[in-house]
């Protein structure tokens, strides 16, 4: 249930009008009526008796006031609880995350953190390189792709759709691939981090085909990536994130759509948790809600 509706019918209860309930909460007369009719007809009883002066609570009303303003409270005191320690929770932060990654879809992330924690002193490094966490002064990296192994700590956040791509130019030009295996015979443009060998990936079924390719062109950066393969140069294989505007502009295709490509995963890497700072803690907590919509 809404809480606006419950603070609706509290501060009702308390102040005796709707129209003192509504300045209260910012919100129209009507609109504070409306909620309390809508409140009524959800619990099947009447919760008010209304005169022309004033509004007083029936005796069900009364009891449902008291258990109401005693749940807001205790909600007052969790957001409170909350508040001061997200406020109390200080120190320096040094993330790194992916260039277009971090631009498209981690960016409202961050902002979201920094509200969050204003005593926290955060930077955010983007870097399309596979950065020595340790080396570099990192507290923890963001990782598209699959990851080698390693003595760090890694937790999946989330992962993205990928589609094979290329412009209709490119396609009018060079004929369009019907299978992984017609991939050897077109120019490929390959994001290096989905892997040190040039090897993509498909799904038939239950059976998953490793497709070698041999890149026209390779980078680090999917942004380049993108804007080969809108200039004609060639297939690409790239998350949905990065081209979503061009695939609604029809500015890229994808192709082999009978064949599912797996979702990218997208991690976090982190030395250990054990001795983390809580800056750190702070924002492991909070990125499982990093998710891209």
């Amino acid at each position: 249930m809404d809480t606006n509706v419950l603070k609706a019918y509290a501060l009702i209860v308390e102040d005796g009008t709707f129209s003192a309930a509504a300045r209260r909460l910012g919100i129209s007369k009507s609109m504070c009526s409306k909620y309390i009719s809508d409140l009524e007809e959800s619990l099947g009883t009447r919760l008010l008796t209304r005169s022309t002066r004033s509004v007083k609570p029936t005796a069900i009303g009364l009891e449902y006031y008291h258990k109401v303003r005693r749940i807001l409270d205790l909600l007052e005191e969790a957001n409170e609880c909350a508040k001061t320690e997200s406020s109390s929770t200080t120190g320096r932060l040094r993330i790194g995350s992916p260039v277009s990654y971090s631009l498209r879809a981690l960016q409202p992330h961050i902002l979201q953190f920094l509200d969050r924690y204003p005593g926290i002193q955060l930077e955010s490094v983007f870097d399309d390189k596979k950065s020595d966490l340790i080396a570099e002064g990192f507290d923890a990296v963001i990782r598209i792709g699959d990851l080698a192994d390693t003595s760090m700590v890694a937790r999946r956040l989330h992962s993205v759709r990928c589609l094979v791509v290329a412009s209709p130019v490119y396609l009018e030009r060079q004929g369009t691939p019907e299978q992984p295996s017609d991939l050897t015979n077109h120019m490929v443009l390959h994001y290096t981090n989905m892997g040190s060998a040039a090897t993509w990936p498909f799904q038939k079924e239950n059976e998953t085909i490793w497709q070698k390719v041999y890149p026209h062109f390779a980078a680090n950066n999917g942004e380049i990536i993108r804007a080969a393969a809108l200039a004609g140069h060639g297939i690409a294989y790239l998350p949905e994130f990065l081209i979503r505007e061009d695939l609604e502009s029809g500015a890229l295709v994808p192709i082999m759509t009978g064949f599912s490509r797996p979702d990218m995963p997208i991690s976090i890497v982190y030395p250990s948790r054990k001795n983390a700072s809580a800056a750190l803690k702070a924002f492991l907590e909070f990125a499982p809600s990093m998710e891209y919509i």
